[in-house]
């Protein structure tokens, strides 16, 4: 794949700084930052965000994440490893991301409303537009992603 762009951030610079101003924000809200972790890698995987992707595996990794967790985080719903609250959190992000398919369900808020709080329900749905967002940056113009997470070997060919 070929980067259609490499210079936006600096092309649309007055653009892109109210969104690193947004991760800023998500990053001292209320959520924690292993449910952020897991919510923008899900957006990103069905996004097929292979930039973000990479990003926040190697982040999530770094902060103390299981390999385990991120592997089987496609099929959350079959998997034990993952909390009631984590699981709100996840289909939230299903339903947002396929926002199209899905008109955000009221089975999904009410999983939200059970496990958040309303300060945490505002900034989990600001979280999951937010990877939105920058899946749609970066898939848009085909960013290149590392070939190989801190502190691995590349097996690519």
């Amino acid at each position: 794949m070929i980067p259609r762009m490499t210079d936006y951030f600096k092309r649309a610079e007055a653009g892109f700084r109210p969104l690193y101003a947004l991760e800023a924000a998500l990053k001292s809200g209320p959520l924690e930052a292993p449910l952020l972790h897991l919510i923008k890698l899900r957006a990103s995987q069905i996004n097929g965000c292979a930039f973000c992707i990479h990003m926040h595996t190697a982040e999530a990794l770094r902060d103390g994440e299981t390999s385990l967790r991120l592997h089987m985080l496609v099929a959350w719903r079959e998997s034990p490893l993952y909390s009631p609250r984590e699981r709100a959190a996840l289909a939230w992000t299903e339903a947002l991301t396929l926002l199209a398919e899905t008109g955000a369900p009221d089975a999904d808020w009410e999983a939200v409303k059970a496990a958040f709080n309303e300060d945490e329900r505002a900034w989990l749905s600001m979280a999951v537009a937010a990877i939105n967002m920058w899946n749609r940056v970066q898939v848009g113009f085909r960013a290149a992603h590392p070939t190989e997470l801190p502190g691995e070997q590349s097996h690519a060919a």
